[in-house]
């Protein structure tokens, strides 16, 4: 997995992402931060005390949050040149 997707169960921006990068075949390991339990502080850390969903956390360490299908697959695609 390039990425780590933080998420809820009730976020309609993570449903339409997770939906979207699906339809391109686009694989990730999901962690819903209201189930593991010291998750939350990891996308507050990345959010600047802001528990935003979604947040994802790329292999080289770098995150984005509520970003675009577009914009994962382009950094995907930076991570792997």
């Amino acid at each position: 997995m390039s990425f780590v997707m933080y998420s809820t169960s009730w976020c309609g921006y993570c449903k339409r992402l997770k939906s979207q990068l699906a339809e391109q075949g686009v694989t990730f390991e999901e962690i819903n931060i209201e189930e593991v339990a010291g998750t939350a502080e990891i996308v507050e850390k990345v959010n600047g005390g802001n528990r935003t969903v979604p947040t994802l956390v790329f292999s080289d360490g770098t995150a984005m949050t509520n970003p675009s299908a577009k914009q994962v697959v382009e950094k995907l695609a930076d991570l792997q040149r």
